[in-house]
């Protein structure tokens, strides 16, 4: 048993090195570790049951070619534990034999330089799947398991380079045919270095457009977002300014009324008086609208809300220096500051009776734009990792998401917070 404990041994380091390379390359399925050491002592057991009577009579090759037959059983038997497509999965197993290949060389050819061969075999498969696991795991994995498609592409230069190697491995004595190929070898092992990192290189590449393409993807969700809501802007400011219109034409009217009822009391017909009026009780009175800025699309926003507001019991604090031209979109403006005032609101509404309501609004549009918005909230607010908050009901947050937008837009920062029930949100731009 002693004779055999330097083989038994490098075959144990070798087949779980060779696992934990592949559970390095692809991507587990099951976040239990046990299941897959449960995997690796069983193939270990069948491997070494396999290759004890040629430990035995020291036959090295039947060993190598029982260990590549078990290599086909593990690239079967472990494909289900991982998430990897085929074209992904076969790839990280050819890389996986090409390792195995070069290290097996290497580790025969460097164990001479150390006192005790047999050891240092083992050893040096340690070292050299240690430091390929690490650089693979440290540099290499993110990017690998981000590319999810093209692996095809990379097959034959893989392939390609298995053949190679197993071209010296076959045909003989396995030790003589290493000794005696070592020049080529060596070549062949740079050459395979070589192509891996032209395949990292790649992967960068392919990495890149995909981050590119899905920034394009996002830049054309957020404008159709913000067209979206700037239309939907554009039909309440519409309503807005037909309602203004209509008490423009309604105050004129009552000029005019107001001087025919002045006509009638100097000429005392009380009768024709008394018709005048009951003609106008019966006509809805429509308070005129207040002038909040110079900007008349961001007035027509903040007096819209404003009035909804105090319909619903909620005091409105607002404070504006906005002028007739601000240096930002004026639409996209009124869309932020609508949604901003419509999401107070809803919060107001939902507190209980007897809570005070309230709205405070701030906007300073000079050089700088600077908004600023609180308003009382019962309950809890989900803030996201980026502290924005997040709605847990279908088709809300969009207004969070069109502020944002627009924030970003303008290479500015929205900050949420809550402090003591009081919700508060700071535009800067």
């Amino acid at each position: 048993m002693t004779n055999i404990f330097p083989d038994l041994l490098r075959a144990i380091v070798t087949d779980v090195m060779l696992i934990l390379l592949l559970c390095t390359m692809a991507t587990p399925k099951y976040k239990s570790k046990w299941v897959y050491v449960l995997v690796t002592v069983v193939l270990l057991i069948i491997n070494i049951g396999a290759n004890y009577y040629f430990y035995l009579a020291q036959n090295y090759t039947a060993v190598f070619y029982i260990d590549l037959m078990m290599l086909l059983v593990i690239g079967i038997v472990l494909k289900p534990l991982f998430k990897d497509k085929m074209m992904q999965w076969c790839f990280s197993y050819l890389t996986m034999l090409n390792i195995y290949a070069a290290v097996v060389f290497l580790s025969y050819i460097l164990c001479d330089f150390f006192p005790n061969p047999y050891y240092a075999i083992t050893f040096l498969r340690f070292i050299f799947f240690s430091v390929i696991a690490f650089v693979f795991h440290k540099w290499v994995s993110k990017l690998y398991r981000k590319v999810l498609d093209y692996w095809h592409i990379y097959f034959l230069p893989v392939v390609s380079l298995l053949l190679c190697f197993l071209g010296y491995f076959f045909g003989g004595d396995i030790e003589e045919r290493l000794y005696d190929n070592f020049l080529p070898l060596i070549l062949l092992v740079l050459l395979g270095l070589s192509i891996y990192i032209g395949i990292i290189h790649s992967l960068k590449t392919l990495t890149r457009e995909y981050a590119t393409r899905e920034e394009n993807q996002r830049m054309q969700n957020s404008h159709q977002l913000l067209r979206q809501a700037a239309h939907s802007m554009e039909q309440r400011i519409a309503l807005m300014a037909e309602s203004q219109q209509k008490m423009s034409i309604l105050n004129h009217d009552r000029r005019h009324f107001n001087n025919t009822l002045l006509e009638l009391l100097s000429k005392g017909d009380v009768e024709e008086i008394g018709i005048l009026l009951r003609r106008q009780q019966n006509l809805s009175a429509v308070s005129p609208q207040k002038m909040y800025c110079e900007n008349p699309a961001t007035n027509a926003a903040i007096s819209h809300y404003v009035v909804l507001a105090e319909s619903k019991g909620i005091s409105c604090n607002i404070h504006t220096q906005i002028p007739k031209e601000p240096f930002v979109d004026s639409l996209e403006l009124s869309m932020v500051l609508s949604n901003l005032m419509e999401n107070a609101i809803n919060a107001c509404t939902m507190l209980p009776q007897g809570e005070k309501r309230y709205l405070n609004l701030t906007v300073i549009c000079e050089k700088q734009l600077i908004i600023e918005i609180e308003n009382p909230y019962q309950g809890e607010i989900l803030l996201e990792e980026n502290s924005i908050p997040t709605s847990t009901k279908t088709g809300h947050g969009i207004g969070t998401k069109a502020i944002r937008i627009f924030a970003e837009h303008y290479c500015g920062d929205v900050i949420y917070q809550t402090n003591n029930g009081v919700f508060n949100v700071r535009i800067f731009c």
